[in-house]
C-alpha cells in the first residue's frame, strides 16, 4: 500500500468511494434515507477540491487504485476517513489516522476532534479517542446521530 498526499485528480475517485462506502457499508447503522441524505449522488466536485486544497489530505493506494482517504485542517478537526467497501478491515484506517496523527503532532495540533458515525464510533474509541457528547445533524428535515469524539495529541 502506497499513502501519499492529495492531488486534484483525486476527486471523482474519493467522491465515488466515499459514496460506495457510505452507500453499502454504512447501512447496517443508518436508515436508507439517511445515508441518501449523507452521501448525495449530485455534489460540486469544487468543494470537495477547495476542502481538501485547505487541509492535510492523504490517500491510500493499492495497485493504482485509491482505497482510502483521510484529511484534518490546521485546527485539527480530522473531516473524514473512508475506507473502500472491498478494503474494510485492512488496517488502512488506522494508517492513515497514524500518519494524521504525526502530521497534528508535527504541527503542534494537540487536539484532534471528529464527528464520527455508529459504524466508526468502535475504531476511534479503540484508537483512545473520547466520546464527547452524541450529536443529532439534521439535514433535508432527515435526523442523523453521531458522536463529537477528541483526542489529545502529546506536543514534544
Amino acid at each position: 500500500m502506497n499513502i501519499r498526499e492529495y492531488n486534484k485528480t483525486d476527486n471523482n475517485e474519493i467522491f465515488n468511494l466515499f459514496y460506495n462506502t457510505v452507500h453499502s457499508i454504512n447501512t447496517k447503522d443508518y436508515l436508507e434515507e439517511q445515508v441518501n441524505v449523507w452521501a448525495k449522488k449530485d455534489i460540486d466536485i469544487d468543494c470537495w477540491c477547495e476542502k481538501f486544497i485547505n487541509s492535510y489530505t492523504i490517500i491510500a493506494e493499492e495497485d493504482n487504485k485509491i482505497v482510502g482517504f483521510s484529511n484534518i485542517d490546521n485546527d485539527g478537526y480530522l473531516d473524514m476517513l473512508y475506507i473502500h467497501k472491498d478494503y474494510q478491515h485492512k488496517n488502512i484506517a488506522s494508517e492513515l489516522l497514524n500518519i494524521i496523527e504525526k502530521y497534528s503532532k508535527d504541527n503542534n495540533i494537540c487536539q484532534i476532534t471528529t464527528y464520527s458515525s455508529k459504524t466508526a464510533k468502535d475504531f476511534f474509541l479503540k484508537k483512545y479517542f473520547d466520546l464527547v457528547e452524541n450529536n443529532i445533524v439534521i439535514g433535508d428535515n432527515v435526523e442523523l446521530e453521531n458522536y463529537l469524539m477528541k483526542k489529545e495529541i502529546k506536543i514534544g
